[in-house]
């Protein structure tokens, strides 16, 4: 059983002149209890039987729901018929996805690794400074952070054109979050303590979710959601900057709207000409070489290497004229070598210990939605599955390690992986390549970052995240889903005029609310019968569907249980009381019969199972006969198991919509 779509006939519904013989449907309980339909119809029309589906035991049923659950992509069937040595190499490989990629690397991969990783090196090692003080950490920081994590992702990750690194909005939340309540400045080490701390945390998280295969959490933070939560962070972060653009020495720590515009006027004292000019001058720079970019991607080497090139020429900007410039921020000292430990800077004990856990929590969500996104978008183009379930645990174990190592969240950035892919990368050595850029970058050249203005570093964060505010994507969402887009609203506003962390919570807030409006209000609609076939459609849908005389079709789009039991019982019976009124005003064929096309229903619990015989129950006083159409197996073996399907012994099942309506007519017209 199980099919929902009914044969075509040429036969038209709106009046019958064929008979048929009664129709007797009988209940059987065997060692394969099934419900029959029996006809010795004398139509051409042919009646089909209505089985219950074979008997499972709980544990096969269990067994089942749990592998729908955890494993449905079967990660295990690469494991069958395989020899026990082979098992254990394809273990080996589907832990540390290096091992499948690496005995096949050949020289002419290299070569377009090289480029590639070399490319993104130049964008990252200035995103890296610059996220890190949008972190309220040390720049240096950023600078570990694209160091070791990438290494650990190019053994455990699957995705073969990602960027690894700290991205924007995961930086702002972590630094709006603790600084919130630990001061950066008049608290350094403690602040530091407390991101490390938030790393690990995030890094467990996402393992967990990973390894107990939990990815579906995740899912509640919706793509409108996120296209407004997105936008709301780039405004706010972008208007953060303008503490180094303007040259301003005290700015608010708020990242809230209208607080921050008041202190940008209020400090309008402080802002210094010679930041403002070479600062914007710079950030024109950027955002032309991004538009170059985005316009011509065989170009994307201009946007890619323009930061870098701008930390370069401003540096030596500023060294040349250090002594006309005394009042440009500079970063300043940086210490070379490579990561220190970090493992004793873990914070488990004393007041802060929850802070960290809730920002590791919040950090490792949007660093992971983003980082499954990014792999999952460039898979799709050189078309390889990417499994989210091990990007999980590749991001999160990348996190662990990295907190002992002096670094900060760090996931898959879009900027960064755009460029990688654009770049020709054919690996994920591309990372490895980035990361020993850094490497080097760290060992030698640190020095040279001495005189890197604060300003240039707002402008290299102002472009990047210029490309969050995605107002194609909120135009769509108008277009195609009202409620997508309230959604959207609700999270950019609740970003840009509370808090970051309120703004998120709004959006996690909105998307379950979606969800539970559409559990809890499922859809029904009235079918009509397409004239000259056994086709039923929704009325307002097909305006050449005609409404079936003394029958209401009603088709229940959702599954049935104890959240929507008691609505769709209402819903129901008013759409009865309608069609009797109806019926009343244009003097059509009395109602006799209520058909119940359960197609879409995929399951039921006792809530349901009650008001399917409440259903019965009240139809059966408005001298009413209620039909159950197209049952699956599990739904039709609650109500056989129930004994509900009892009161439905005559006439009351039947496979589709086209068959009841065929049999009832002709059976009301034999015996009137």
């Amino acid at each position: 059983m199980g099919t929902s779509l009914n044969r075509v006939e040429e036969e038209d519904y709106s009046s019958y002149t064929n008979s048929s013989d009664f129709i007797s449907i009988s209940l059987e309980d065997n060692n394969n209890t099934t419900t029959t339909a029996t006809s010795t119809s004398k139509s051409s029309s042919e009646l089909h039987p209505v089985c219950l589906p074979p008997r499972v035991t709980t544990w096969q049923k269990l067994n089942h729901r749990l592998r729908e659950i955890f494993f449905p992509d079967d990660p295990l069937h690469i494991f069958k018929d395989q020899s026990w040595r082979r098992k254990l190499v394809l273990a080996f490989q589907y832990v540390f996805p290096i091992l499948r990629w690496a005995p096949h690397y050949s020289l002419s991969l290299f070569r377009s690794d090289l480029i590639a990783g070399l490319t993104i090196a130049s964008l990252a090692i200035p995103q890296g400074i610059s996220y890190a003080k949008l972190a309220n950490l040390q720049p240096i920081i950023g600078l570990y952070s694209s160091f070791v994590p990438p290494i650990v992702y190019s053994v455990l990750g699957s995705s073969r054109h990602i960027g690894i690194g700290p991205v924007s909005v995961a930086s702002l939340v972590m630094g709006t979050m603790l600084d919130g309540e630990v001061s950066h400045s008049n608290k350094k080490d403690l602040y530091l303590e407390l991101a490390f701390t938030s790393t690990l945390f995030a890094g467990l998280f996402q393992a967990s979710l990973g390894i107990f295969r939990l990815g579906f959490i995740i899912d509640f933070l919706s793509k409108a959601t996120l296209i407004g939560f997105m936008a709301g962070a780039a405004v706010i972060v972008s208007l953060q900057q303008l503490k180094g653009l303007l040259g301003i020495t005290h700015f608010t720590s708020d990242m809230e709207l209208i607080p921050v515009l008041e202190s940008v006027f209020n400090s309008i004292k402080e802002w210094k000409w010679e930041t403002i000019v070479m600062g914007f001058c710079f950030l024109i720079f950027l955002l032309v070489a991004r538009f170059i970019s985005t316009r011509k991607p065989r170009l994307f080497w201009v946007s890619a290497a323009a930061p870098l090139t701008s930390v370069i020429l401003s540096s030596l900007l500023i060294f040349l004229l250090k002594s006309k410039l005394k009042h440009v921020s500079i970063i300043g000292h940086l210490p070379k070598g490579v990561n220190p430990t970090s493992e004793n800077k873990l914070y488990f004990h004393g007041p802060h210990l929850q802070l960290a856990i809730k920002t590791g929590i919040i950090t490792g969500i949007l660093s992971l939605t983003e980082g499954i996104a990014v792999g999952r978008t460039f898979a799709s183009l050189h078309n390889y599955q990417v499994d989210g379930n091990k990007e999980m645990i590749a991001i999160g174990f990348m996190n662990i390690v990295g907190c002992c190592f002096s670094c900060y969240v760090t996931t898959g950035s879009f900027s960064r992986s755009a460029v990688n892919y654009n770049a020709g990368a054919k690996t994920i050595f591309s990372n490895i390549v980035m990361a020993a850029t850094v490497l080097v970058t760290l060992l030698f050249l640190m020095p040279l970052f001495h005189y890197t203005p604060d300003f240039v570093l707002a402008a290299i964060i102002i472009t990047a995240v210029v490309g969050l505010v995605d107002y194609k994507a909120a135009l769509r969402l108008w277009k195609l889903d009202k409620l997508d887009f309230v959604a959207c609203c609700c999270s950019f506003f609740g970003v840009l005029f509370i808090s970051v962390q309120i703004g998120l919570a709004i959006a996690v807030g909105v998307s379950v609310f979606k969800i539970i409006l559409h559990v809890t209000r499922p859809n029904t609609v009235v079918l009509g019968n397409i004239p000259g076939t056994q086709i039923f459609r929704s009325l307002s849908h097909y305006e050449n569907a005609t409404r079936v005389p003394s029958f209401l079709i009603l088709s229940i789009e959702s599954p049935i249980f104890f959240a929507n039991s008691l609505y769709l019982q209402e819903r129901i019976s008013r759409w009865v009381r309608d069609e009797e009124k109806r019926i009343r005003e244009n003097n059509d064929s009395a109602l006799k019969c209520v058909i119940l096309d359960m197609t879409a229903v995929t399951a039921i619990d006792t809530s349901g199972i009650d008001a399917i015989s409440e259903l019965k129950k009240n139809t059966d006083k408005r001298s009413l006969q209620l039909v159950l159409v197209n049952l699956v197996g599990t739904v039709m073996e609650k109500l056989h198991q129930s004994k509900t399907l009892d009161s439905f012994r005559s006439k009351g099942l039947y496979l589709t919509v086209g068959e009841a309506v065929d049999d009832l007519s002709s059976s009301w017209k034999h015996w009137p």
